[in-house]
């Protein structure tokens, strides 16, 4: 005789607790909290890599499949870097018998805080391989701010 085992869909992996994410990183817990709570018009969050380079804000994005020119629109208002894109890709197959069509589309969006001073003029923007890198001067007290942190000792009780 075989042995039967019953299955339970919280059991399975899928059904993850968003708790039990917590455990591992917070940051996954907010991700898997955003998208529970998305709409399906919402605009999705572009992620981002920001750092400084010298005395240059840099900002990346990944957007991969976008044309730069048609797609992606880089604004600046209210001392706030904002990136928008549009993605419509479509693919289809067709064989003798059968025919298949994907599509993928969406709206990203995603504003950056940016120091005092920054000026439009002065931002670059490129996208090389599916990256969008934008370039900015920091405005000098910016860029004070920004050295490189002194290393504190630590005292041993």
């Amino acid at each position: 005789m075989s042995d039967l085992l019953k299955w339970s869909p919280r059991a399975a992996s899928r059904w993850a607790s968003p708790f039990d994410r917590l455990l591992r990183s917070p940051l996954e817990l907010m991700d898997t909290l955003d998208r529970m709570f998305e709409s399906t018009t919402a605009v999705a969050p572009i992620r981002v890599e920001e750092f400084v380079d010298g005395k240059t804000l840099v900002v990346r994005a990944e957007m991969p499949g976008v044309d730069p020119d048609k797609d992606v629109e880089i604004t600046l208002a209210d001392g706030y870097l904002r990136i928008h894109a549009e993605r419509q890709e479509k693919e289809e197959h067709k064989d003798k018998d059968r025919f298949r069509s994907e599509f993928r589309y969406g709206s990203f969006s995603r504003s950056i805080p940016l120091p005092e001073g920054v000026k439009e003029e002065d931002i670059k923007a490129s996208y090389i391989d599916g990256v969008l890198e934008v370039r900015t001067p920091l405005p000098e007290e910016a860029a004070a701010q920004t050295e490189a942190p002194k290393k504190l000792p630590i005292s041993r009780g």
